[in-house]
């Protein structure tokens, strides 16, 4: 494992991640999220976004996937509900962190 922090590349990890999209989270093979800036730091087994949004669906503390992860929400910074008429709709969490678990069965 490196040390570096990268931002996933989409044509070459999304390839992996086989017919998902690469803005969202899953559980039950059902979309649950959709995330803003992932940076993945394999060093610290850990998955950071800026935003997590329309995540009404998203049970926490549960185990979900984003992309080729298995991921588990940690940490939230701030949540908060918008108005249906919003860009982003339902709840939105800021400043989450995920630990990687491994990576899914494809």
């Amino acid at each position: 494992m490196s040390n570096e922090t990268r931002k996933p590349q989409n044509q070459t990890e999304s390839a992996l991640a086989k017919d998902r999209e690469p803005d969202a989270i899953y559980q039950g093979n059902r979309i649950v999220a959709r995330v803003l800036d992932p940076e993945v730091d394999t060093e610290a087994s850990e998955i950071r976004f800026s935003e997590v949004y329309e995540s009404d669906e998203l049970m926490l503390p549960e185990e979900c996937e984003f992309q080729k992860y298995r991921i588990l929400i940690q940490r939230i910074a701030y949540a908060s509900k918008v108005n249906k008429q919003e860009m982003h709709k339902g709840r939105i969490l800021k400043g989450v962190s995920a630990d990687l678990l491994g990576y899914r069965e494809q």
